[in-house]
């Protein structure tokens, strides 16, 4: 169900997106430059909430969000799909994440503890793909309730919730700690069941 669901919310966004990329391709821009703005981005939301400016935090989440998805597009319109772009827009994700949850613990949002379990666990998300493509030899473990797009959007959430409840985002924390790591053994399942018949 929720494949079905991502696999056409991904064909609508790249419906809107990909006149976008066009143009922006036709200006010379390349998609790792767009990737590199959305990772720099990352460096504006850190410092929005470690200085306590939670809803400008929250905007350049989703310019950040937005960068994320325009780099596909340029690379489609422009034909510079690589597996290095892949890869490098995969890793620069991997930072951004960590400056918004460090940038939330030091603005003191949260505690330290639920800042680095929440950390561990996204990376362990990606980690266990990973793992399953390289040594499992699967083709795509992509499998699971909480990927990227659901760990960001929780933030978000917690982040427009903030002015109303003040462990808003350490709640959220909480939240991707526990559905990060059903996350993992889903995709360890799914290595478990499949890896050995490819």
């Amino acid at each position: 169900m929720k494949v079905l669901v991502a696999s056409r919310l991904r064909e609508l966004t790249n419906k809107l997106l990909n006149p976008i990329g066009y143009k922006m391709s036709r200006l010379g821009l390349k998609p790792n430059h767009i990737t590199i703005i959305g990772f720099l981005l990352g460096f504006i939301i850190f410092y929005f909430y470690a200085t306590s400016q939670p809803l400008l935090a929250l905007l350049a989440i989703i310019i950040s969000g937005l960068m994320d998805a325009l780099d596909g597009a340029v690379a489609r319109a422009s034909g510079l799909t690589t597996k290095f772009g892949a890869v490098l827009d995969a890793v620069l994700d991997r930072y951004v994440e960590f400056f918004i949850i460090i940038g939330i613990a030091i603005g003191k949002y949260a505690n330290w503890l639920y800042a680095f379990l929440a950390l561990f666990s996204s990376i362990m998300v990606s980690y266990t793909r990973a793992r399953a493509e390289s040594s499992g030899g699967l083709k795509n473990c992509a499998v699971g309730i909480f990927e990227r797009q659901e760990r960001l959007l929780t933030i978000i959430i917690a982040t427009l919730i903030l002015p109303f409840f003040n462990y808003a985002l350490e709640i959220a924390l909480i939240i991707i700690t526990i559905f990060s790591q059903i996350t993992v053994i889903q995709r360890l399942h799914y290595t478990w069941k499949n890896a050995n018949t490819k």
